[in-house]
């Protein structure tokens, strides 16, 4: 059964940012593109980069180490090296908080 966790304020991200998270025993980047808030493990699937350290080109997030990018929204390869997807969590804002599911 998932769990809700409670990650961040979702004033403590500005838009076009990023801030990384360790909440509910998941490491996550927690993304504002436009108001809109993503969650993504904060881990690059390539190597030791950090995705919340990363730069943001819209809704695409270019990681920090080798210079793969990932598209924010699905987790999805953009630009090699990477190869393999980034996992995404559904992030909604309760009560001013944003909130995932794990499980």
């Amino acid at each position: 059964m998932p769990t809700k966790v409670e990650l961040c304020k979702a004033e403590e991200v500005a838009a076009g940012t990023a801030l990384r998270v360790e909440a509910g025993g998941v490491t996550v980047a927690v993304f504002n593109i436009d108001g809109t808030f993503y969650v993504t493990d904060d881990a690059c699937t390539h190597g030791p980069g950090s995705l919340s350290e990363g730069y943001i080109d819209g809704d695409v997030i270019e990681c920090n180490f080798h210079n793969g990018q990932f598209d924010i929204k699905t987790g999805e390869v953009v630009s090699p090296p990477c190869m393999i997807p980034v996992k995404t969590y559904p992030a909604t804002v309760e009560n001013g908080v944003v909130v995932i599911e794990v499980d």
